[in-house]
């Protein structure tokens, strides 16, 4: 796949084949990711990845807290307010997004379900789960950027679907207890993984980008 349309066409999938992914092609995707850049080869990324049996386990349990409204403490705070561009553009995301799978704003039942599919991975064979080292700073967190998209670019690459899932954070600590990884990392983001169910109505929502006159000013 040429990289430019790569990026061009790679979007988030919310539903997934049943069908396992070899172990061969993730260890080619991480190996390609690897060559992520960082500030100064810091290389602050720790991976998790997590499938079969461990993957149902951990669902069942993030699925469990999420249906019962546990306290969520993601170790990145979410946003709590955004300026007035960013606002709009997240509003309107969010009701195209229900509009297109047939979901009322005010179907709290409906929401709530969509709500909770994020932490059954949508149905997604495997889970990855990017990690660094709690007392970096906001240049490591750029860098675990970087990774993320890289990952799933490459993840595209492969015809694999991949979905960047913030929600899943919310419950940070009982994930790395379930996998024992030291309270002294920060889970940065969860990326579900698998082949794209390409008859879910879930994935015909495609995101609006803006134009690059929309954010490029010129100096010249």
């Amino acid at each position: 796949m040429d990289l430019i349309e790569g990026i061009k066409t790679r979007r988030s999938i919310r539903a997934f084949k049943d069908k396992p992914i070899p172990e061969e092609t993730l260890n080619k995707i991480l190996q390609a990711t690897a060559n992520s850049p960082s500030y100064t080869n810091t290389q602050p990324w720790e991976v998790a990845v997590v499938c079969g049996e461990k993957k149902d386990s951990l669902s069942k349990m993030i699925h469990d807290l999420a249906q019962k409204h546990a306290k969520p403490h993601p170790d990145i705070p979410k946003p709590k307010d955004w300026p007035p561009k960013q606002k709009t553009l997240s509003k309107d995301h969010g009701a195209r997004r229900l509009a297109v799978i047939g979901v009322e704003r005010h179907d709290e039942v409906g929401r709530e379900k969509l709500h909770l599919l994020n932490f059954e991975f949508f149905g997604g064979p495997c889970a990855i789960f990017l990690f660094m080292e709690g007392s970096l700073t906001e240049w490591s967190t750029f860098d675990m950027g970087l990774f993320a998209q890289n990952l799933i670019l490459a993840l595209h690459s492969f015809g694999l679907g991949s979905c960047l899932q913030a929600s899943v954070t919310d419950y940070a600590k009982e994930i790395k207890q379930f996998l024992g990884i030291s309270e002294t990392k920060k889970l940065m983001i969860c990326v579900s993984v698998g082949y794209p169910d390409s008859e879910a109505k879930l994935n015909t929502y495609k995101a609006i980008k803006q134009k690059p006159e929309d954010f490029t000013k010129w100096y010249r």
